[in-house]
């Protein structure tokens, strides 16, 4: 009987992180899609940006996320964190001695959460 209960609750577990697992990879999935459109749609006019544009953008973007009557969209959270990532991209093909450090924030910046942002709005 002791066995029974123990296999039972191990199948349980491993049913639980299954779905859990499983319900996660969506959420990227889907978040996974919406970057690249946002990537594709400001590439250019990411590229286009000088030191000025993009000061102002990342001082926008702080603002709102530290503002605590703000709540970005999904969609708004995104184009902000995609076009500072572009912007690292640019910086990195322009100045080929720091090109690693740009890849690395670039993807940082690409790897960021909506779900993360939600929780320190809390």
């Amino acid at each position: 009987m002791k066995k029974t209960t123990t296999i039972i609750y191990f199948l349980f577990l491993i049913c639980f992180l299954c779905t859990a697992y499983s319900q996660d990879r969506k959420k990227d999935i889907i978040d996974g899609s919406l970057k690249e459109t946002i990537y594709n749609k400001y590439k250019k006019a990411v590229w286009a940006f000088d030191k000025k544009d993009f000061d102002a953008l990342f001082f926008e973007f702080f603002q709102k996320q530290n503002d605590t009557k703000i709540i970005l969209t999904k969609e708004e959270f995104y184009i902000y964190t995609i076009k500072i990532a572009i912007y690292s991209e640019k910086y990195g093909m322009l100045y080929k001695d720091h090109k690693e450090e740009a890849k690395q924030t670039k993807k940082e910046w690409f790897d960021k959460k909506y779900s993360d942002y939600l929780e320190s709005k809390k």
